[in-house]
């Protein structure tokens, strides 16, 4: 009898040791994939609903390199961690493991069918080719390109640089390169190539300095920036800092790959030569916004069947931000609030759409409003700010006054970056609570029929 016992404690410490696996093999996967705190906490809590493991028993902490669960009953205490190895952006596992967790739940799933879903998702491969994805984020940085001013010629000057600089960045990825020193030197590659194109006949564009700022754009970390603030937000204090820090580090990456090519070709402030009163018309900005946030979607590896719902996405975000931010002051139509309550207006209206559309499209938010606000990125600020500190001579008025207008368009432009994050998180969060309601009661109801069932065992 004892001896009988000891094999069933055994079995069940078996049984416990392999759930707390799965439960960690989920979040893993997720935390990998870029997704934010709040929706890994979500999803690794309905997982372990699921492998039976009760809500007050379950200890989950999450950061962005380790994952913990306990899970203790006050008598018996079993604790496990889980490194994380990478991180890269796949909005379509985030999508399938959210699916996942429901499904396991509703249709009875073995612990053997869930590992085995669960393994297809992670070494599925991705929705895109890399050379795809490239010529996606080469066009997305030409679309950029036409936000900023200029003609279709150069365009196609922006998108070759930025094709060639995102394979490169894949390449220094592939072979093991420390991820900063690979943006760099993508940042690098591309910068050159776009300053190479000045040389081409003058006749063929009017805008040819227009390329260089919107070449290495594709390098943007737009996912870490967001989910910074949603951590932030969801008081998730600790991931979110380390989320800025990221963020942080692949912009001043990206920075330092641009600084050394200006520096290497002797490329002058050329922005004095630069119209920065905008000319095209509102179709040519929607044409280009839809262009950035497919090809952003393809670096973040959503589904195909949702590339048109974010080209529409985009076209809204940019659209209402233009209309907002201009006005009579530059012989346009619209509000003329400025860039920065545009930005945010833009942002919040596509995130509290998404709000609506994740039922239509069954995919969560980020999928549609992240991607979707991207084309937003101020990028003609960010370079101006660059230039002004790579230029920096406090030996004249004129060079004083220069540095203060670079001062001003880099605090313009962190502005306008945070109130995107910002009009992206707000809807979301606020959203959120009501959306929480109506998944609490279906995950309740569906655990109930599955009792009903005599199919859920609790640990």
């Amino acid at each position: 009898m004892e001896h009988l016992e000891t094999t069933e404690k055994v079995h069940d410490e078996q049984l416990l040791h392999r759930r707390v696996d799965l439960l960690l093999r989920t979040g893993k996967l997720l935390v990998e994939s870029l997704a934010d705190t709040n929706r890994v906490m979500r999803n690794m809590k309905r997982a372990a609903a699921f492998l039976g493991i009760p809500d007050e028993k379950l200890h989950i902490n999450i950061s962005f390199t380790m994952l913990m669960v306990n899970v203790s009953d006050g008598d018996y205490s079993f604790t496990k961690f889980q490194r994380i190895e990478t991180h890269g952006v796949n909005m379509t596992a985030i999508s399938q493991v959210s699916k996942l967790s429901w499904r396991a739940i509703e249709e009875d799933y073995t612990l053997d069918k869930y590992e085995e879903e669960l393994e297809k998702i992670r070494t599925r491969k991705r929705n895109y080719t890399p050379w795809q994805v490239a010529i996606g984020a080469g066009f997305a940085c030409g679309g950029f390109c036409i936000q900023f001013g200029c003609d279709w010629v150069a365009f196609l000057y922006a998108s070759l640089a930025a094709i060639i600089g995102m394979r490169v960045r894949a390449n220094c990825n592939e072979s093991g390169l420390n991820h900063y020193m690979g943006i760099a030197i993508a940042a690098f590659v591309s910068t050159m190539l776009a300053w190479a194109s000045t040389f081409l006949p003058a006749s063929w564009t009017d805008t040819p300095w227009h390329p260089l700022l919107a070449c290495a754009l594709f390098i943007v970390p737009g996912v870490p920036l967001i989910n910074f603030v949603d951590d932030m937000l969801d008081n998730f204090i600790q991931v979110g800092i380390v989320r800025a820090v990221n963020t942080l580090l692949m912009v001043s990456a990206m920075a330092f790959g641009i600084v050394f090519a200006v520096k290497l070709c002797s490329i002058e402030n050329f922005f004095p030569t630069i119209s920065m009163v905008p000319h095209h018309t509102y179709l040519e900005y929607a044409v280009a916004a839809a262009i950035s946030a497919m090809g952003f979607s393809m670096i973040f590896n959503i589904p195909r069947r949702l590339l048109w719902v974010v080209a529409i996405g985009g076209i809204i975000a940019v659209c209402t931000r233009n209309f907002v931010n201009l006005g009579p002051s530059t012989d346009n139509i619209g509000l003329d609030m400025g860039i920065i309550i545009g930005s945010f207006t833009g942002s919040v209206l596509v995130s509290i759409i998404a709000i609506k559309a994740v039922h239509w499209f069954h995919c969560p938010n980020h999928v549609l409003t992240i991607p979707s606000v991207i084309p937003m990125i101020p990028g003609v600020l960010m370079y101006r700010m660059l230039f002004g500190i790579i230029n920096m001579n406090v030996s004249s008025p004129e060079q004083v006054s220069m540095l203060m207008k670079a001062i001003q368009s880099g605090i313009t432009s962190g502005m306008v970056i945070f109130c995107i994050s910002l009009g992206v998180a707000i809807p979301n969060i606020f959203g959120r609570k009501y959306i929480a309601k109506e998944k609490n009661k279906r995950l309740n109801d569906a655990l109930a029929e599955r009792k009903a069932r005599g199919k859920f065992v609790e640990w």
